[in-house]
């Protein structure tokens, strides 16, 4: 069952691994126009190395795109090393034992949840009342006797967290549904799957089973019925929450930090963005509200080469943060809907954050809510009479401007394209979508000290 999830989630996952290597292309590729051009000088080493380096990331992206392509033509799947590649490499070169890496390869046992076995037939959580413990109970099928239906169990005494004790105790334990004609307790189980994991000397139990849910998810057009509503904007280290009337006005705002989240490890960040979840429901169950707005993230895994800052922007911290705050949220019986997050942030810098003196996160977490609740978001007047007053010029300065050599290499062709597309958007924005406008806002503005500046475009 395992292996099958693991073949399609890889089958379905090839579109995206494609569009990303050959986003990481165009970004090398731009990147080598940019130093031949002189726009860009290396900062670290000379100008031939840093080509030389460029191209070989070139061939290798170009390489590994073709391997890709190839997979999805054949209908086949990406290669998979149980165990880990770095393990597999280590092993290779005799850094690691044959029997170590036996060993990596044989650190998980599964048994699947069973309503009707008492939760779990082959690994059960049990509590002995005599002294009063917890024991993980495990079938062992190399000792079962012929003559017997049941394999003999193994029993290990368990820990169960104090976080997670009453949660745990609810799951495992028999609930009385009914009496039977001999007046004999009727025993009912949720079924529970358990994941058995060898780590370091240590065997972790990792429980999986169905939360029954209050709430529900909309779908994209859905019509949120609650009179006030709370948009959320999710980032890697802090989480903004506005929450906001039926009719789009905002009552209360605030900022939930959690700049761990940044560096540690996978398990410290599961306990993380659960207490930031539990603080953010809280919160919004404080004010009432009935319904919660997310914005839809889409996992992307286009960085560039600077390992600092694809750190800070990958999606992975912010997905797990999203999903716990839906999951909760679900389960408190909040209607949950996912907006497009296109420009919230632009929106909330350049109409919201001064005017109700709220930050970039916070205004945009405002817009969310509002795009939620199906309200639009015109330019304003002011700002429109900047753009025409301001950028429209700098524009057809910048195009103006332009020498012959620059206007014949690709660079130059797609900058006076883009150019081009700025001016028209500008000049007909009431006969386009409000959007293309706050692109432009986007890419040719820029606040400093609450005052306009323009951007290099």
């Amino acid at each position: 069952m395992l292996a099958q999830s693991t073949i399609s989630s890889q089958k379905e996952l090839l579109p995206s691994r494609i569009k990303d290597v050959q986003r990481k292309i165009e970004i090398t590729e731009q990147k080598m126009e940019d130093y031949q051009t002189g726009k860009k000088t290396p900062k670290k080493v000379s100008l031939e190395i840093c080509l030389k380096g460029l191209n070989a990331r070139l061939v290798k992206l170009q390489k590994k795109k073709s391997e890709i392509v190839t997979i999805q033509e054949e209908g086949s799947i990406p290669t998979v090393i149980f165990g880990g590649k770095k393990n597999f490499y280590n092993r290779m070169k005799n850094k690691i034992t044959k029997k170590e890496w036996k060993d990596l390869r044989t650190n998980k046992l599964y048994s699947r949840g069973d309503q009707s076995k008492k939760g779990n037939l082959n690994m059960r959580i049990v509590c002995d009342e005599k002294d009063n413990e917890f024991y993980l109970e495990v079938a062992n099928p190399l000792l079962k006797e012929p003559n017997k239906a049941h394999s003999p169990r193994m029993r290990f005494k368990l820990r169960i967290p104090d976080k997670y004790f009453h949660e745990v105790i609810d799951i495992v334990m028999p609930n009385i549904t009914g009496k039977t004609s001999k007046k004999k307790d009727i025993e009912g189980y949720h079924a529970y799957s358990i994941e058995l994991k060898r780590k370091n000397g240590q065997y972790r139990v990792h429980l999986t089973y169905d939360v029954e849910t209050f709430g529900r998810e909309l779908k994209f057009g859905g019509k949120i019925t609650s009179n006030i509503a709370a948009g959320i904007d999710v980032n890697i280290d802090k989480v903004a929450v506005s929450v906001v009337s039926k009719q789009g006005n905002l009552l209360a705002h605030q900022t939930f930090y959690c700049h761990e989240m940044e560096y540690v490890s996978s398990n410290k960040r599961n306990n993380i963005s659960g207490e930031v979840a539990k603080e953010i429901i809280d919160y919004i169950l404080s004010w009432n509200a009935g319904s919660i707005v997310l914005e839809d993230i889409t996992l992307r895994q286009d960085h560039d080469t600077n390992k600092k800052f694809n750190r800070l922007t990958h999606s992975f911290a912010k997905n797990k943060l999203q999903k716990t705050i839906k999951s909760r949220g679900l389960r408190n019986g909040f209607q949950i809907k996912e907006v497009n997050p296109a420009y919230t942030s632009v929106i909330g810098r350049f109409k919201y954050s001064k005017r109700y003196g709220m930050s970039v996160h916070e205004a945009a977490s405002f817009v969310i809510a509002r795009r939620g609740l199906g309200l639009d978001e015109k330019i304003p007047k002011e700002l429109l009479q900047q753009i025409r007053k301001l950028v429209k010029p700098h524009l057809i300065k910048i195009l103006g401007s332009m020498e012959e050599s620059e206007k014949a290499s690709k660079y130059g062709k797609q900058r006076r394209k883009r150019l081009g597309f700025y001016l028209i958007s500008i000049d007909e924005f009431k006969q386009n979508h409000h959007w293309k406008l706050w692109n432009v806002v986007h890419k040719t503005l820029k606040y400093k000290n609450w005052e306009l500046q323009l951007k290099e475009v």
